[in-house]
Formats: structure tokens, sequence, C-alpha cells
């Protein structure tokens, strides 16, 4: 490749960093929603409510309160809605000394009508000091597709980002009060990403970048159990998960000057997913009724930015300065007869985005929800599970300026001004089966 060539497209691979995955918060998409009925009571049980195999993702050492054979099979359907509103953006033309506005439309609500989130469970009592489970889930994922001539292309048009988690895991019952647990994850991630790309004129069409990647990684988690009898305590880590996902990077649609940056190239780019740290306490207050609480804390520091190895060009990186957050749930239930068990909640979840690096690809702010569920015992093999979610997303504004070909003389700076709205919706069913 020739040096003009090269510093061409290693000025393209850095406009196109945005376009790989940008993991966004304890919401986002991490998936909170692993357990339908965790989910309706705004996961307040977390590491210390044992009494659902989904006990498997939040603190495996609580399968030791789980007697025999148990499974839960269910799903989440995730209905999530955003909005946004062109504030000024603007881009720069090479030559012109005032920026000029980036027209285009609010790309509509850009998250697909619903999101499923399917998770399994089963646990086995081995012995009487000896358990052990396997969980199937997706904690990561987010799929979202602009309207054509959306406002704020050149950060994002397409994201598609899937996760699948296998979790084989073990108990142990040191004493009647005191259990111990943990296990593999087993992790793959696929993620395809889309943005426009500027011309040197905005009379001409827009260039686009495509990456698409893929990886298989694993990590571990481990957690400790103590009851009372009337209250629970548990507390649980979880790994962070580093992936090196390999793939391709193209770029296309570029016209005169630029054109000697379209190609296809082979690409990698490390992700680090975070640690996870919950601590939970539910309590007994009558033979029917009992509270729970949840906090959360998320290691969402060790996702500095975005870093594109192409073969064949320089390294690009991208800053994105993601900060540590958390999450707080309470909640109770209340067994209503020896058939219904009802349940409700409320968690706040703070974003770990930053907001001066803030993008159109995870439109995010903290959040609020407020939950409401059921367990309607069917017979004493089988429950069914179901629950409401509604998520307050707040309001958050984006001022986003990247630069496009930068160090050659047709350097572009697209400035994305924006203020996103949104709010989501979550229905979830599981049903459970004891042998």
């Amino acid at each position: 490749m020739s040096p003009t060539r090269t510093t061409m497209m290693s000025a393209i691979l850095v406009a196109g960093a945005a376009a790989l995955p940008m993991p966004a918060l304890a919401g986002g998409f991490y998936l909170q929603e692993q357990s339908p009925k965790e989910t309706g009571r705004a996961l307040s049980g977390g590491a210390a409510a044992a009494d659902d195999p989904s006990t498997i993702y939040f603190n495996p050492a609580a399968m030791t309160q789980l007697p025999g054979i148990q499974t839960s099979v269910g799903g989440i359907a995730l209905m999530a809605s955003a909005k946004q509103v062109n504030r000024g953006s603007t881009r720069t033309i090479p030559g012109v000394p005032t920026p000029v506005a980036i027209n285009g439309g609010s790309g509509g609500n850009a998250f697909e009508k619903v999101i499923p989130i399917p998770s399994f469970y089963a646990t086995g009592q081995v012995s009487d000091r000896l358990w052990v489970g396997i969980g199937v889930n997706a904690p990561f994922g987010l799929k979202l597709e602009y309207d054509d001539g959306y406002f704020g292309r050149y950060d994002s048009t397409y994201t598609d980002l899937k996760t699948y988690n296998i979790q084989p895991s073990a108990a142990y019952k040191l004493s009647d009060s005191l259990s111990i647990g943990g296990g593999v994850d087993v992790q793959y991630i696929k993620v395809t990403l889309i943005n426009a790309l500027p011309n040197v004129s905005p009379l001409l069409a827009d260039g686009m970048v495509k990456v698409k990647g893929d990886d298989w990684s694993v990590g571990w988690n481990a957690g400790v159990f103590y009851t009372t009898g009337d209250t629970n305590f548990g507390l649980h880590y979880r790994s962070r998960m580093k992936h090196g996902l390999k793939g391709s990077y193209a770029v296309s649609g570029l016209l005169g000057p630029l054109a000697g940056g379209n190609a296809t190239l082979d690409a990698s780019a490390p992700l680090e997913l975070p640690d996870i740290v919950t601590a939970s306490m539910t309590h007994k207050l009558t033979p029917s009724l009992r509270a729970m609480i949840t906090a959360r804390w998320y290691n969402w520091s060790v996702f500095r930015n975005i870093t594109i190895q192409p073969v064949g060009a320089a390294t690009s990186v991208k800053e994105l300065h993601y900060r540590d957050t958390f999450s707080v749930g309470v909640g109770g239930e209340y067994d209503l007869n020896e058939t219904l068990t009802l349940r409700a909640g409320t968690m706040f979840d703070r974003t770990p985005t930053n907001p001066q690096f803030l993008t159109t690809r995870v439109p995010d702010g903290d959040r609020a929800w407020l939950t409401a569920g059921a367990t309607y015992n069917i017979s004493p093999a089988f429950a069914l599970n179901l629950s409401y979610a509604h998520t307050f997303v707040e309001k958050a504004n984006i001022i986003r300026p990247d630069v496009y070909y930068g160090g050659t003389p047709a350097a572009i700076t697209a400035t994305t001004r924006a203020t996103t709205i949104g709010n989501a919706d979550q229905v979830a069913a599981s049903l459970t089966a004891r042998f």
C-alpha cells in the first residue's frame, strides 16, 4: 500500500472508530433482565433470594436452597423507544472556514419493536452437600437501526450486538447456614455496526463504514450465601470478560480525493466487559411477607477507548472514558395463598457513559425501574412466573465532535448535537419445574 493510501486509510479508520461496540452501562446493552421472576421485583432478590434456578446467574452458591432437580425456561420481551432531537449538528468542509448544518430527519425509533431475551437454567442436588447447575442466557445485546437520512448518521446508523453465555456451575454447603459456589462463563459475542462517512462536499452522497466481528471468551464467577432462616445474605463476583473480536472493516462510497480509502480489510478489536459485584439481603417480615434489597457495582472504567487494529493500516483509538457505576433495587413479595404470590419493586440504575463522549449508538441516561409480578403455582411441580417492568430513562444531551480523515487536507469534523429521550417496557414469563 502506498504511503498516501496508508495515511488516508488510517485516517478513515480513525473516522470509523465509532462503529465498534460501545458497552454502555448497567442498562444500555448490558441486560439486567436475566430472570423473569427477578424482573418482577426489580432484581432486588439478586444474590440472596435463592428461590429460583436463575440464581445460577445471580449467585450460584444459593443453589443449595433448591432441593432435587429444578429447571426454569423463560424469556423477556424488551420494548425500548428513543427519540433523537437535532440541536444544531454541523460538519466542516475542507477549505471553508464556517461549518454547515447537517440536515436530516430524526431517525425514528431506532430500537427493534421487540428485543427477545431468552434464558434457561437447571439445578441438580447431587448429595446433601453438593449441587451442580447450568445457565444459558444473553447478558449483552442491542439492536438499533436509524431511518435513512438521519441527522446523526456520521455517529451511527446501525447496531446489532448479540452475546450468548453458557455457565456451568457448582455449589457446596459448608454448613446448614453457609454455602459457597461458582461457575465458568463461556461467552460468544457477534457484532455488526455501520455509520456514514462524509465526502468532501456535502452535496455528494455519503460513504459508509461497516464493521463485523465475533469472538469466544471465558470468564468466571463466584459467590457466598448465608442464611439465618428468616434472613438471607448473598455476595457474588462476576469477572470481566476480555474479548478479542476478529472480522472485517469495509469502507465504501468515498469519492474524489477520498476514493483511495475504499477497501475491505481484516481487522481485530479488543473489548473488555466489566467486573460486577452484587450484594443482596432478603428478610422474612412475616410468614407470608418478604423484603429484599440488592446493590451492584460495575467496573465500567476498564472500558476507556475503542481500539481498531486493521491488517495493512495503522491502529486507531477512539476515547470514551466510561465511569464505574452502580444500581440499587428494593422490592417485596407477598404470598396471597399457597397458589399465588405477588411482588413489586423499584431500582435506580446509573449510566456509566461519560457526558463528554455520549453517542447516538447507545443513547442512554440514568434509569429508574418500576416493576410488578406474580407467581402462580400450577402444582407442586410447576410454577408460572409473570412480570412487567417500566423503565424511565433520563433525558441526555449529546455533543459528539468526530474528526474524519485527520492529518490530511480532506479533514472533516462532524459534530452531532442531539437530545435523546427514551423509555422501555418489559413483559416477562418463565416456567419453573421441580422434580
